[in-house]
This record gives C-alpha cells, structure tokens and sequence, in this order.
C-alpha cells in the first residue's frame, strides 16, 4: 500500500505563539498604530526579541495584513461555513457583530486606526481596506436584491447608497463609542442605523426632510442636521 505523505502541520506551541504575538500587534497597532507602533514594542509585549517576530512572521508589512484577516476571521468564527450570509441573515449579523464589539474595544481600536491610517500614501493596509469595502458594499447589495426578490418587488436604485451607508455608519458609531463610551451605545445604535436603513430600501416613505413646496427638488438640501 503506497504511503501518503503529510503536509507539515505547525505544532500546537507555535501556533500558540504565533496568537500571542497577533493579540499583541493588535494592541499595539491599536494604540500606536501601524507607523508608530514598531516591532520592538509587539516584542516586549509578548517577551521575546525583535528577531523572534520576524521568525513568525516575516515582516512587520506581513504581520499587519495577519492581524487585518484575524479581525475579519473573528467576525465570521461562529458562522456555519465561517463565511458571511445573505439575504435577511448578513444584516441581522451585522446587528449581532455590532453587540460583539461591544464587548472587545482592543479589536475594534485596531480596526478603527489602521482603516484610518490605510488612506495615507504607501500604507501597507490600502489594498487590504480598498478590496473589503468593495467585498463589503457588494455583499450588502446582494442582500438587498434577494429579499427584495423574495418579496417580489424591484430592487430600489437607493441600494447602492444604503449599502454604502450602512458600513459608514457602523465604522462612524465606532469611532465615537472608542472616545466616549459612556455617552455612545455602540450596540444598539447601530442595531437602530441598519433597521433604519434596510426599511428605507424595503419600505420607502416620503422624507420628513422634504421642501413642502418642493420647489428646489435638483438644489442641495439646505437641512442643518
């Protein structure tokens, strides 16, 4: 009987390691971000050299983008297939991710300050952020267009800004929960913006902020809020 051969596996301890060190560029990037925060600074956190670092990953550009996919893969963890759903289902979880974030600021921070950081010149996260809202906004789309087609109506031209809104929002409610978390309910605010927004599509009614007269309908708006 022929042998098969193994592929290597990465021994539990190294995996162990590997997390430890993720856990800690996570705070690091969070605090610091990703250009001031160094890898001596991820190396003192976990006590282990500079040197040691770059054994596991390699460089401080390829340890970004492995803490950038650790966030998204906690996002996904619980899911069956660890892989976003569709319809109904994605903005229901989008409603429960807001609730997880909740309860782990670290994680959140990171996410807050490298996206942030991502649109200066030759950030090493550009790529990584440009092609997730655009994964992101397109899977939101699809979701609009199957409940819309299990509903039998046509699928409204306001998906496409509802789409882009809703990640704003969420990203936005983020930011002012991280500097006053007292005064921001991070969870159900963003539970309120995507209910708001999904009825918007589903269910659109006149906006309160219409001119009555309408007369400058093709003008910008000249709502204070």
């Amino acid at each position: 009987m022929a042998t098969q051969r193994r592929q290597p596996r990465s021994r539990p301890e190294t995996l162990a390691r590997r997390r430890e060190i993720l856990d800690a560029a996570v705070e690091i990037f969070g605090s610091k971000g990703f250009t001031g925060g160094t890898l001596q600074d991820i190396a003192d956190q976990v006590g282990m050299t500079h040197a040691g670092i770059l054994h596991h990953f390699g460089s401080k550009h390829e340890l970004l983008l492995e803490v950038l996919q650790h966030r998204d893969e906690t996002d996904v963890a619980d899911l069956a297939e660890q892989h976003i759903p569709d319809g109904l289902a994605l903005f229901r979880h989008l409603v429960r991710t807001a609730f997880v974030n909740a309860h782990r600021a670290g994680i959140v921070q990171a996410y807050v300050v490298l996206s942030a950081e991502s649109v200066t010149d030759d950030h090493p996260g550009r790529d990584f952020f440009e092609k997730r809202y655009q994964t992101l906004r397109a899977e939101v789309a699809h979701a609009f267009a199957v409940v819309c087609a299990e509903r039998g109506i046509t699928t409204p031209e306001t998906v496409g800004f509802a789409s882009t809104s809703i990640l704003a929002v969420m990203d936005g409610l983020q930011v002012q929960w991280l500097l006053d978390p007292d005064a921001v309910d991070l969870a159900h605010a963003s539970e309120f913006a995507i209910e708001a927004i999904v009825s918007a599509v589903l269910s659109p009614s006149p906006s309160p902020l219409a001119d009555d007269a309408d007369e400058h309908a093709d003008q910008p708006s000249r709502s204070t809020v």
